[in-house]
């Protein structure tokens, strides 16, 4: 699997893996803060994709690469993908590419009651990474519950 830094042509790629999670995560699509976080994230080479054949994405991550505490401030995976090692290649790939321990790297996910904690199973991909869950977090936009989760690096 190919995971490479975000271009600019990966803008609507980005955008179409956030519409399929807007029921969790809240608006994104049409909001103009998150197209600069994007491309924010682009233009510090702090951006993933994991290209497919075609249009789309298979998936992508932001990522915060300040040491010491490194934040995962994005991935999401394609329904299509989900369950195939996107995610894991991504993360492993941000790892290798940003992370100088020690320090750790943390995560905002859905909190132990959230719907999207089942369906997504992003908790539990997180706790395969290595990730243990820490304290609540603020309820996200659409007022699910959040956990921050925490991974140490040597």
């Amino acid at each position: 699997m190919t995971v490479r830094t975000a271009r600019a042509h990966d803008l609507p790629g980005l955008l179409g893996l956030a519409a399929q999670v807007e029921q969790w995560f809240g608006p994104m699509v049409e909001e103009p803060g998150f197209h600069d976080a994007v491309r924010e994230h682009i233009a510090a080479s702090v951006a993933l994709v994991a290209p497919s054949s075609g249009r789309n994405l298979l998936g992508g991550l932001l990522f915060g690469a300040e040491a010491p505490t490194y934040h995962v401030h994005w991935l999401v995976v394609s329904r299509r993908a989900r369950g195939t090692g996107v995610g894991r290649a991504l993360m492993e790939e941000a790892v290798r590419r940003w992370v100088r321990g020690p320090g750790e790297i943390e995560v905002v996910t859905f909190g132990p009651n959230h719907p999207g904690a089942v369906v997504s199973g992003a908790r539990v991909f997180y706790e395969r990474l290595g990730f243990v869950p820490a304290e609540a977090a603020a309820p996200g936009p659409e007022g699910g519950s959040r956990q921050v989760y925490r991974r140490a690096v040597g």
